[in-house]
């Protein structure tokens, strides 16, 4: 499987959480630099890399699992204060998500029933649709267009209120970078906010954000055979993953 070769390549030691679902097996990946000053304290970086039937999937989510893949590479020698996790979460698009067959709720209970502290899950859902055009941003609230920017051309970091503190930190990051972003911790009953794999993570009261493009806000490719890989903005992926690198250092104290 190219995404644990990957790993291997870079150095890590492959751990599945295997599952069995419509009698075929499936599984989680993770990998892990442990802390060296609290090893206990848990932050997790995590990518579904599942796509619906049809669509080769390059946005969703490959842009999310290739971005996952860089940073890990990027910290395959350092030596953290806090533990930091690489997830590769099975089942995340429908029908599976929000069951117990989504693999992030699996991830997710597995941590809690082991009273595993997770100070912070990072949850990378589409981060390659970027556009300078104006009007190419959408807002599933008409409220939301009058506070947030119209051009597609920033992420977005999204919380539920619980998570603030974790929004603030992370959009500090981005904004250091000098990336264009904007952050939201949200009320409940704004739905969308629950679209991935954080929101697994949330029912456990574990703080989490999603970094995204927006999906569907944004990108006119999402979910259908057209998501392909012509349609990533390369270059602001890479700028991508270089502020969610600090937010790394930030988070889990690697150094620069």
């Amino acid at each position: 499987m190219f995404i644990e070769r990957s790993l291997q390549e870079s150095g890590y030691e492959i751990r599945r959480q295997e599952f069995t679902v419509n009698e075929r097996a499936v599984w989680n990946i993770d990998v892990q630099r442990t802390g060296n000053r609290h090893p206990d304290e848990i932050v997790i970086v995590g990518a579904h890399y599942d796509t619906v039937p049809g669509s080769p999937g390059a946005n969703d989510n490959g842009s999310a699992v290739v971005a996952n893949l860089a940073l890990a590479r990027s910290l395959a020698d350092a030596t953290p204060e806090r533990t930091i996790r690489f997830a590769f979460f099975v089942n995340e698009e429908f029908p599976y998500y929000m069951t117990e067959d989504m693999g992030s709720l699996r991830y997710a209970e597995q941590c809690h029933a082991s009273d595993e502290r997770v100070v912070a899950m990072i949850c990378l859902e589409m981060v390659g649709c970027f556009l300078d055009n104006p009007d190419t941003q959408r807002y599933p609230v008409a409220l939301l267009r009058h506070l947030y920017p119209t051009t597609g051309n920033f992420v977005a970091v999204v919380g539920n209120v619980r998570s603030r503190r974790l929004v603030h930190r992370v959009i500090r990051q981005f904004r250091r970078t000098k990336f264009p972003s904007e952050g939201i911790a949200a009320p409940r009953w704004l739905k969308d906010i629950f679209r991935s794999d954080h929101a697994a993570f949330w029912s456990h009261g574990y703080p989490a954000v999603m970094i995204t493009d927006t999906a569907n806000f944004r990108y006119r490719h999402y979910h259908t055979a057209e998501d392909t890989p012509d349609k990533i903005n390369y270059i602001a992926m890479a700028r991508v993953v270089t502020a969610l690198r600090n937010s790394l250092s930030d988070l889990a104290g690697t150094g620069r």
